[in-house]
C-alpha cells in the first residue's frame, strides 16, 4: 500500500483480484502510474511465492522411505503452506482495499466530519493486512526452519530461497506498516512499532539459521 496525498488521486489499475491475474498483467499493472497494486501487493505475492517453493520441497519428499517418519508432519506443513499461498494473495487485495478507504478520507479536509469519524478505523484497516502478512511470514519462516531436518536434502537450496523470500515479504509488509504508524493515535504507536520490530527480529534470526544450515 502507498500512502499518497490529495495531489495523487487513487486510480487503481483494476479491481480484479491478484490471484486471477496473469503474471504479465500483474507486472504491467505494478509498473504503471497507479497506487495499486503497490508495495502491499509485492509483499503479498512475495509471500505467496515463498509458500509455493517451500511446498515444492515437500512434494519432492512425500512418499520417500528415507523420510517416512516425517510423512505426517510434512503433509500437515504442505497443507499449511498451500493455504498460506492463497491467504497472502487475499491479503494483497485487502491491502489495496484498505488503501482505498484511507485515501478517500485523506483527500478530505482534516476538519471534515466524515474524515474525523472514519479516520482511526481507516488507518487501522490500512495497517491490518500488512500486519497479517508479517505475522504469517513469521509463522511460515518457522515452518521452513522445521523443514530443514525433515525434507529431501537435495532441495536444501530451495529452502534457502523460501527463507530469503519470506524475509523479503516480511520486510516489505513492515514498510507498509511503518509508513502508517504516524497516522495512528499517539498512544497506539509504541506497541505497533514494538510488535513489528519483534516479529522482524525473530524472522531475521530464523532466516540466518536456515541459510547457515542449508546455504
Amino acid at each position: 500500500m502507498r500512502l499518497v496525498t490529495t495531489i495523487d488521486p487513487m486510480t487503481p489499475a483494476s479491481d480484479q483480484p491478484i490471484a486471477s491475474k496473469t503474471i504479465a498483467s500483474y507486472l504491467d499493472a505494478l509498473n504503471s502510474k497507479s497506487p495499486t497494486p503497490g508495495g502491499g501487493a509485492v509483499a503479498g505475492t512475495t509471500g505467496a511465492t515463498a509458500a509455493a517453493i517451500a511446498g515444492m520441497v515437500i512434494h519432492y519428499t512425500l512418499g520417500k522411505k528415507k523420510y517416512a517418519e516425517h510423512e505426517s508432519d510434512n503433509a500437515a506443513r504442505l497443507a499449511q503452506l498451500t493455504a498460506a499461498q492463497s491467504e497472502f494473495l487475499s491479503l494483497a487485495d485487502a491491502d489495496a482495499a484498505g488503501y482505498g478507504k484511507l485515501n478517500k478520507l485523506w483527500s478530505l479536509p482534516e476538519t471534515d466530519p466524515k474524515r474525523q469519524a472514519g479516520w482511526d478505523e481507516a488507518v487501522a484497516g490500512a495497517i491490518a493486512p500488512p500486519a497479517a502478512m508479517l505475522a504469517l511470514s513469521a509463522t511460515l519462516m518457522q515452518t521452513v526452519h522445521d523443514l530443514t531436518t525433515t525434507t529431501n536434502r537435495q532441495l536444501r537450496s530451495d529452502l534457502v530461497v523460501a527463507a530469503i523470500t519470506f524475509k523479503a515479504a516480511a520486510h516489505s509488509a513492515a514498510c507498509n506498516i511503518r509508513i502508517n504508524i504516524p497516522l495512528l493515535p499517539e498512544a497506539d504507536r509504541p506497541a505497533t512499532e514494538a510488535s513489528m520490530t519483534n516479529a522482524l527480529d525473530a524472522i531475521d534470526t530464523l532466516h540466518n539459521s536456515i541459510v547457515g544450515t542449508c546455504g
